[in-house]
C-alpha cells in the first residue's frame, strides 16, 4: 500500500457512504462539498493517529515503518487542506434533515468547532516544522492524540444529516475508534507493551564526526534481520530522546549502530557517549531486506545510509557476495569509523567495493555502473539504495539511462521528519 491509493481509498469510501445520506439534488452544492471535506478530514486524522501507533501489522500493510511515516505525513497535510475547505463553506442547507449526535449548548458547540480546526493546524505545523529541535518537537507532537479528541467531539456535537447508525456514521465511528485506540496506545501504553529491551554499551569507536557503537543485551535479546532499524534511547541525562538508527550488524548480539553528528541530539551523542552506558532498544522496525538469491546486486549507500549494507555484508545467513557491487558515497574525511576494515573484509568475501568521494554526480559511479550493466545485462541487475533524496534521484536517472526498470529499485525512506 502506498500513499496515493490509500488516501484516495479513504476519500472514495467517505464519499460513497456520505452521499446516500443526502438528497440527490444537493450533491453538487458547496454544502455537500463542505460536509464531505469535514468527513474526509476526520477520517484522515484518525488514520494518521492510527499509523502513529507503530503497530507491527501496519508495517506489513505499508511495507515498512519508513513508508508508514510517509503516509502519516501526507494524511496530516491533506486533512488540513480538507478541513480548510470545510471551514470556508457552510456544511448545511435547509433541504437537509439535521441533528446532533451529542447535543451541546450553542457556546460549547461553536467553541469545539473552532478548536478542532486550530488543533489540526497545530498538529500539522508541528509535524512538518523541521526547525523545532527534535526533543521539543517530540513532546509537542504527543498532543496529537488529545487534540484529535477535540475533533471527534466537534463531529458528535455538530448538527448534520449523518445519523450514527447510517453507513456514514458507522464509517466515522470505525475510523475514529481506530484513531483513538492508536493515539491512546502510543501515548500511554507504548513504553510498556512495545517490543524493547535494555542493552549495555561495551564499545565506542570514534570518527571525525561520528561514532560506531556496540551494545550487548542486559537480559532479553531482540531478534532482528539485517537492514532493519531500531529506536535507541540512552538512559542518561541529555540522551533520553529515542531516535531511529539503522542496525549495522548482521547478528542478534552484539548490536551495532553508526551515528553521525547531524543535529543537536546526535552531536551530544557523538560527543558524550561512553562504554558502560545503558540504553533501551526498541526494535525491530523496517522492511529493507536484501533481494532473494540470484542476479547481480548493486548496493548504493550515501552517508549514514551505508549502515544497512554493513549489516547485509555481515549477515551470517547470506554470504553470496560474488555478484554484489557496493557504492559507498562518503565525504572525504567523514567516513564511518572502521569502514576501511569493512571494505577490506567485503572484498575478501567476494564483493566489489567502490568508494565514491567526489560527489553524487561522480564519474566513478556513472562509469562503473554503466560498465557493470553492459557486462551482465540490465535485466539481471537489481539496485538497493539507502541515502539522501538528492542522491536517490541521481541513481534513478542512471538506472533509466541503462534501461533498468523502476521495479528493480529497492530503497528506504531516509528521513522521518
Amino acid at each position: 500500500m502506498t500513499t496515493a491509493p490509500f488516501l484516495s481509498a479513504l476519500a472514495g469510501v467517505s464519499a460513497a457512504v456520505l452521499l446516500p445520506a443526502l438528497p440527490a439534488a444537493t450533491w453538487a452544492s458547496t454544502a455537500t462539498l463542505s460536509l464531505f471535506s469535514g468527513v474526509a478530514a476526520l477520517v484522515m486524522m484518525a488514520m494518521a493517529a492510527l499509523l502513529g501507533s507503530r503497530w507491527r501489522w501496519l508495517e506489513d500493510l505499508f511495507g515498512g515503518l519508513d513508508r508508514v511515516y510517509e503516509v502519516h505525513k501526507w494524511l496530516g497535510v491533506w486533512a488540513l487542506v480538507l478541513a480548510s475547505v470545510h471551514l470556508v463553506f457552510k456544511a448545511g442547507t435547509p433541504a437537509w434533515d439535521v441533528a446532533a449526535i451529542l447535543p451541546l449548548p450553542p457556546y460549547w458547540t461553536r467553541l469545539v468547532r473552532q478548536l478542532s480546526y486550530v488543533a489540526l493546524v497545530v498538529i500539522v505545523l508541528l509535524a512538518l516544522n523541521r526547525k523545532i529541535p527534535y526533543g521539543q518537537w517530540r513532546w509537542w507532537h504527543k498532543l496529537s492524540g488529545p487534540l484529535f479528541v477535540v475533533v471527534v467531539l466537534h463531529w458528535l456535537s455538530f448538527r448534520s444529516p449523518i445519523a450514527l447508525a447510517s453507513p456514514a456514521g458507522v464509517w466515522l465511528v470505525l475510523c475514529a475508534g481506530l484513531g483513538l485506540a492508536g493515539a491512546a496506545y502510543k501515548l500511554l501504553l507504548y513504553p510498556f507493551l512495545s517490543g524493547h529491551a535494555e542493552y549495555r554499551l561495551v564499545r565506542v569507536e570514534a570518527g571525525v564526526d561520528s561514532v560506531r557503537l556496540e551494545l550487548v543485551p542486559v537480559g532479553r535479546v531482540i531478534p532482528f534481520e539485517p537492514g532493519q532499524f531500531a529506536f535507541l534511547r540512552f538512559l542518561h541525562p541529555g540522551l533520553r530522546e529515542p531516535h531511529p538508527f539503522t542496525i549495522a550488524s548482521g547478528g542478534d548480539q552484539p548490536v551495532k549502530f553508526v551515528v553521525r553528528a547531524l543535529g543537536d541530539y546526535t552531536e551530544r551523542l557523538v560527543a558524550g557517549v561512553e562504554p558502560g552506558m545503558r540504553a533501551e532498544v526498541y526494535a525491530p522496525f523496517g522492511r529493507f531486506n536484501r533481494p532473494p538469491h540470484g542476479g547481480f546486486e548493486v548496493w548504493v549507500g550515501g552517508g549514514v545510509g551505508l549502515s544497512p549494507f554493513i549489516a547485509w555484508l555481515q549477515d551470517p545467513s547470506r554470504q553470496d557476495l560474488a555478484k554484489v557491487t557496493v557504492f559507498n558515497f562518503q565525504t572525504p574525511g567523514r567516513g564511518f569509523p572502521g569502514v576501511a576494515e569493512i571494505a577490506a573484509d567485503a572484498r575478501r568475501r567476494g564483493a566489489d567495493w567502490v568508494d565514491v568521494a567526489d560527489g553524487p554526480r561522480s564519474a566513478v559511479f556513472e562509469d562503473r555502473f554503466a560498465w557493470l550493466v553492459a557486462q551482465v545485462g540490465a535485466e539481471n541487475v537489481s539496485v538497493s539504495f539507502c541515502g539522501p533524496a538528492g542522491l536517490l534521484a541521481i541513481v534513478r536517472a542512471a538506472m533509466a539511462r541503462q534501461g533498468i526498470p523502476e521495479s528493480r529499485l529497492h530503497h528506504e525512506k531516509f528521513e522521518f521528519r
